[in-house]
Formats: structure tokens, C-alpha cells, sequence
């Protein structure tokens, strides 16, 4: 999935946080509701403009953010582990 289409970013809007087709609901939002034990269903009937792949693009925005988190992790490990071996 392309959430790039979905997920937007506006300086003045939440602050620039990620957030659904430009509305003010953010990613965060919708894990918040998620988290708290909402379902995808009730999260869509409590916000009629939302849709299933709204919720979809949440997910893979996620995903996404998490692999360069990992990536980022993996790089820095490296880095330390190079230094203590007197290579930095």
C-alpha cells in the first residue's frame, strides 16, 4: 500500500503530525482509539469520513517508520561496536 496518498503533513496542522488526507485526525489518533480497545469498526462508525484504508495506511505508515527505526538501530550498533574496537 502507498500510504504516502494518504498520510499528509502540513506544518500548521496537529503541529505537523502525520495525519488522514489532510483532516486533523492524526496516526496517532487512531492508534490511541485502537490501543484504548476500540475496533477498526467502531473507530470507522465514530468517524464516518474515515475509511478502511485510512486505517490501512495507518498501519503501513507505521510499518514503514519502524523498519527506518530498526535500520537506524542496526547502523548505530555498528557504529558503537566499530568504535570499542579502536576503528573510530
Amino acid at each position: 500500500m502507498n500510504y504516502m496518498d494518504i498520510i499528509t503533513f502540513e506544518p500548521g496542522k496537529r503541529s505537523g503530525q502525520p495525519c488522514i488526507r489532510g483532516m486533523r485526525i492524526t496516526v496517532y489518533d487512531i492508534f490511541e482509539y485502537l490501543a484504548s480497545g476500540m475496533t477498526v469498526e467502531e473507530v470507522l462508525d465514530d468517524f464516518p469520513y474515515l475509511t478502511e484504508t485510512d486505517i490501512r495506511a495507518c498501519f503501513a505508515y507505521a510499518a514503514d517508520k519502524l523498519k527506518l527505526h530498526r535500520h537506524d538501530e542496526a547502523k548505530m550498533s555498528f557504529l558503537t561496536n566499530w568504535s570499542k574496537n579502536g576503528r573510530f
